[in-house]
C-alpha cells in the first residue's frame, strides 16, 4: 500500500476494492467498516479542504482508520480518467450526494459499467434520485432525513419529538449500505454484471421505523411518544433509582410474578385480573396505574447496581444506564477488549472502539491510521500507471493535491 506501508492480509472481506466519494458518515462509515473487515479502501476527497470530517478531533481517527487517500478533481476531464481508472480494478463504489449529481455531471452508471461491467455502484442521498424533483434535490443531513421518515416523531416525549442520537439515520444507513452492497456483489459474482444501488436516507429510516406504523397503515392505530417509557406496557422504559437510572424490560410470567412480589402486589397474582400465565401487564389493565406507581417508588428507594442485580437474578431484564466514564473501565468491556488503541500520522495515541462484530476465524483489524489529505495520492496513480512527470503535471493544473 502506500507511503511503503503493505496492506497486511487479514478478514473475511480481503481482496475486496472499494472506492468512495463521500463527506461525513453516512457512505463513509459503511466503507470503514468494510475497511477494518479487510477490503482495500480508498477514499476520493476534494482537492481543497478534504472530507468535512476532517474538521472533528478524535472521531475522524476513528472513522477513517485502514484507508488511502487520494485528492482528486474527479467531476474534471483529467480527474474523470483517473476516477475510470480507479473505477476498472473497483468491486464496489459509493457515492454521496445531492440526488443523481455524479449522473448530471456525465459520470452514468452505464459509463461506469462500460469500464467495469461488474461494479456494484451505491448512489447514497437523502431522498433518493427519483420521485418528486424538488425533494430530491435537497439537501440532507442524519436530522432532516430522521424528520421526513417519520422516524423522528416516534421518538421523544408526547409533548415535543426529539432526534434519536447520535446521527441515527446516518449508522443505519451504512449499515444497509454494507449489507446491499455485499448483497449485489455476491450476485456480480456470479453473473458477471453490476449492479445499482439507490440507497435514500429517509427510505432506511422508513424501514427501521416502521414497528408502530404497520399497526396505523393496516388498523389505523397510533401511539404517543413513549419518552421514557412503554407505550403500552408496564415495567418497560426508563427508571430512575437512588443512585443512577435503570433500563427495565418486564416481560414473562416468572418476571411479572416477582416483580409484583417485590413491589408489595404479590397479592395481585393469581387473580381474575392478573391471573396466573399472565406474560405481559398492560397499561390497560385494571391495576396498570399503581403497578407503574409502585415500581418508580420502590426503584427510587433502591441502588441502581444492587437491583440491577437482583433482577438479574429473577431472570428479569434490566440494566444500569451506564455513562461513558463508566463504561471504559467495566470488567465485561475489559474481558471483550472493547476498547482498543493505536498510533495517528503523527504519533499521537488515539482511542477508539475495537473492530465489531468478532469474527472468529478472519478477525478484522486495526493496521493503519486515518491518512492526511491526499497522502496516497502519488502512489495510487503510480500503481495506475502514471508516470511521475504526469503526476507532477495533474498536480500543477489542480486536478490532484498530493500530501
Amino acid at each position: 500500500m502506500s507511503k511503503g506501508t503493505s496492506m497486511p492480509v487479514f478478514g473475511n472481506l480481503h481482496g475486496l476494492k472499494v472506492v468512495y466519494s463521500a463527506v461525513e458518515i453516512a457512505g463513509p462509515f459503511a466503507a470503514q467498516l468494510m475497511a477494518e473487515w479487510g477490503a482495500d479502501v480508498t477514499w476520493i476527497e476534494n482537492t481543497f479542504n478534504g472530507d468535512s470530517m476532517r474538521d472533528t478531533t478524535y472521531v475522524k481517527e476513528v472513522d477513517r482508520r485502514n484507508q488511502r487517500s487520494i485528492s482528486l478533481n474527479v467531476f474534471s476531464e483529467e480527474g474523470r480518467e483517473v476516477f475510470l481508472k480507479m473505477i476498472e480494478e473497483a468491486d464496489i463504489f459509493i457515492e454521496s450526494s445531492k440526488g443523481p449529481a455524479f449522473a448530471k455531471r456525465g459520470i452514468t452508471d452505464e459509463l461506469l459499467w462500460k469500464h467495469n461491467k461488474s461494479l456494484v455502484i451505491v448512489h447514497v442521498s437523502g431522498f433518493g434520485h427519483y420521485g418528486v424533483e424538488d425533494r430530491v434535490n435537497r439537501a440532507a443531513y442524519d436530522q432532516t432525513a430522521q424528520a421526513f421518515s417519520g422516524y423522528l416523531s416516534q421518538n421523544g416525549t408526547q409533548e415535543q419529538p426529539m432526534i434519536a442520537s447520535p446521527y441515527s439515520g446516518d449508522y443505519f444507513t451504512s449499515l444497509m449500505i454494507v449489507g446491499s452492497s455485499l448483497a449485489a456483489l455476491y450476485k456480480a459474482q456470479k453473473t458477471g454484471i453490476g449492479e445499482s444501488i439507490d440507497m435514500a436516507m429517509y427510505e432506511v429510516l422508513l424501514r427501521v421505523g416502521s414497528y408502530y406504523m404497520t399497526d396505523y397503515l393496516n388498523a389505523g392505530i397510533t401511539y404517543p411518544r413513549a419518552g421514557a417509557r412503554h407505550q403500552n406496557l408496564c415495567g418497560i422504559g426508563v427508571y430512575k433509582c437512588k443512585d443512577g437510572f435503570l433500563s427495565l424490560c418486564l416481560y414473562g410470567a416468572p418476571q411479572n410474578k416477582a416483580i409484583l412480589e417485590r413491589i408489595g402486589l404479590g397479592h395481585l397474582w393469581g387473580t381474575d385480573e392478573y391471573p396466573e400465565g399472565t406474560t405481559a401487564l398492560w397499561l390497560d389493565s385494571p391495576k396498570a396505574d399503581l403497578i407503574q406507581q409502585k415500581i418508580e417508588e420502590y426503584l427510587l428507594s433502591q441502588p441502581v447496581d444492587e437491583v440491577e442485580k437482583d433482577f438479574s437474578d429473577l431472570k428479569i431484564a434490566a440494566n444500569k444506564v451506564m455513562t461513558i466514564e463508566e463504561m471504559v473501565n467495566h470488567p465485561h468491556y475489559l474481558a471483550r477488549e472493547n476498547f482498543i488503541e493505536w498510533e495517528n500520522v503523527e504519533g499521537k495515541k488515539i482511542k477508539g472502539p475495537n473492530i465489531f462484530p468478532k469474527f472468529k476465524k478472519n478477525p478484522g483489524q486495526v493496521w493503519r491510521p486515518m491518512p492526511t489529505l491526499g497522502m496516497d495520492t502519488e502512489d495510487i496513480l503510480t500503481d495506475l500507471g502514471y508516470s511521475a512527470e504526469r503526476i507532477q503535471e495533474l498536480c500543477d493544473k489542480g486536478i490532484i493535491k498530493k500530501s
